[in-house]
């Protein structure tokens, strides 16, 4: 102890395998993995973010609050060419292109300090994936450090070797016209290089997707179903429910529940042995979020080591207004799953008895809640229909209709029925349930009907999952064929078909049939795939 000073060592984990193998020369100072307290310290010692009562680091992402999906591109070299679903999805770009990004960000690190955090995406050991996140900013360590599986075991990091790097560098910006992207962000993914580029962007989502893309790619050939899904179980580990949907759509509220066991909110594969998380932490919606709308959530927001995105923060008393939306809609809390007091800590549970598709139907028209046939199933999971809530995208001011094949094409870099052929083989083999629960609105479209009421989506999602709908009345919907319970316990009967909710039926009708000519219009560019079965399907326009 020296006096008017306290002398004390960051303890820091070095891995043998060291930054100049990513290109990084001349560094100032290397932080490896630094833990929760070392990096609130170094995030608040840099103005990075302020502590908020009664723990959380409190951050702001600048311009960008949402993903970029417009700046995002994958290299299109020889070893990956042939497999990837170019598009509009998948955007292509250079060896060339990435190689004089890299350089930038090497250029733009020499003399600066860096951070880095070696962990792994996937629970299962048998399936889990060596990563590297190095970043700019204090906080975005503490982000992957809290999204990904962590290693406690110094001896493990020393000798951690990583198979797939992700470089965040929120200084370095793209010029568009130079480069091939739309704006001042960038996201390159080059799987022959094992690398992602992320710059111009201080929204942690990017490097959380990223590392979903490689799993994503990676996976299926190891015959795992990768999938865009929360998942959680009721009785016992084997008692499985998973919840695909778009951000937004309730993927983590519903499957944060406090009558089951939470095993992950966001990315899950499913391999012959059952559903295991690709990550170890969880990346909540926080906007008007509430103790009692959402409780498990509410208090995970409240704990030391939680990051939390572009809320207002009271000067005076640091506690959080979660229902402000000044900054974006769009605003997150990113914390480890052993934030949530009932979670599986291990990440792994059984096969799923029970699949749930999640979208927010800004028409108002799907049934609040529904059973699909094994061929609906595929069908809708091509389709992946749901709206585009406000805020999780750049430009994205109100609930837009989209279709995101699968429930997550952002992410998907092989083609659609490479996972879609996965799904219906594990549906058949397990004999899943499969519903359809509408989050969206009811009573008239986006501006004329209300969202639908957490509690009766609640209600309907638990009475699904203790088996209570099979044997009630069920009648079909005229359009999309879907077998609507008429009777769900704790939700007035009216709310259940959405056609009596509407004032003007014959309204509820007209937009019905434009919904489903959407779908047709859509689901055109897989009619060559589709066997007679699911094209029949098909909702009825």
């Amino acid at each position: 102890m020296v006096e008017g000073k306290q002398i004390y060592m960051i303890e820091s984990h070095h891995s043998s395998y060291g930054l100049e193998n990513h290109g990084f020369r001349n560094l100032e100072q290397e932080h490896w993995n630094l833990n929760v307290p070392a990096l609130y310290e170094q995030a608040i010692r840099r103005h990075e973010g302020v502590l908020a009562y009664p723990g959380a680091l409190v951050v702001r992402t600048g311009d960008y609050t949402g993903r970029s999906p417009d700046d995002k591109f994958t290299v299109c070299e020889p070893s990956t060419e042939k497999e990837i679903w170019w598009g509009t999805i998948n955007r292509e770009t250079t060896q060339a292109e990435f190689n004089k990004m890299h350089q930038r960000i090497s250029g733009y690190f020499e003399n600066r300090d860096i951070f880095v955090q070696d962990c792994y995406a996937g629970a299962d050991p048998l399936y889990s994936l060596p990563i590297r996140i190095i970043t700019e900013h204090a906080w975005q360590s503490l982000f992957a450090r809290n999204m990904f599986v962590t290693i406690t075991d110094s001896q493990s990091l020393n000798r951690h070797v990583p198979e797939f790097t992700v470089i965040s560098a929120p200084g370095v910006t793209a010029v568009p016209g130079l480069d091939p992207t739309s704006s001042g962000a960038f996201i390159l993914v080059n799987f022959a290089r094992k690398m992602a580029l992320i710059g111009g962007t201080l929204y942690a989502g990017e490097i959380k997707k990223s590392i979903f893309t490689v799993m994503n790619y990676l996976m299926p050939k190891r015959s795992v179903m990768a999938m865009h899904c929360s998942a959680n179980y009721g009785r016992d580990p084997d008692d499985v429910a998973i919840f695909f949907g778009l951000s937004g759509t309730g993927k983590t509220t519903l499957s944060n529940d406090a009558t089951r066991t939470l095993i992950g909110d966001d990315e899950h594969g499913w391999s012959d042995k059952g559903i295991f998380n690709f990550e170890g932490g969880c990346y909540a919606k926080v906007i008007r979020l509430s103790e009692e709308g959402e409780p498990e959530i509410y208090r995970a927001t409240r704990k030391f080591g939680t990051v939390i995105e572009n809320v207002k923060l009271d000067a005076h008393s640091r506690r959080i207004d979660f229902d402000d939306d000044d900054f974006t809609e769009n605003t997150r809390a990113a914390y480890p799953l052993t934030h949530v007091e009932k979670a599986d800590y291990d990440g792994i549970g059984g096969h799923p008895g029970h699949i749930i598709f999640l979208t927010a139907d800004a028409f108002g028209v799907i049934p609040p809640i529904a059973s699909l046939t094994p061929a609906h199933a595929q069908y809708h999971f091509l389709a992946g229909y749901t709206a585009k809530v406000a805020g999780t995208e750049e430009g994205v001011r109100e609930p837009t209709a989209t279709f995101s094949t699968c429930f997550g094409a952002p992410f998907m870099p092989l083609h659609p029925t490479v996972y879609a052929t996965l799904l219906a083989e594990r549906i058949n083999m397990h004999n899943a349930k499969i519903w359809m629960v509408n989050t969206g609105w009811t009573g008239g479209p986006y501006g004329k009907g209300e969202r639908m009421k957490l509690s009766f989506t609640r209600a309907m999602v638990r009475a699904a999952l203790e088996d209570k709908l099979d044997n009630v009345k069920k009648v079909i919907d005229p359009v999309f064929g879907f077998k609507v319970p008429t009777e769900v316990p704790g939700v007035p009967a009216k709310v259940l078909v959405p056609r009596n909710t509407w004032d003007d039926p014959s309204s509820y009708d007209t937009m019905a049939k434009d919904l489903a000519a959407r779908f047709q219009d859509y689901m055109v560019q897989f009619e060559d795939k589709m066997t007679d079965e699911v094209k029949a399907a098909a909702p009825r326009a």
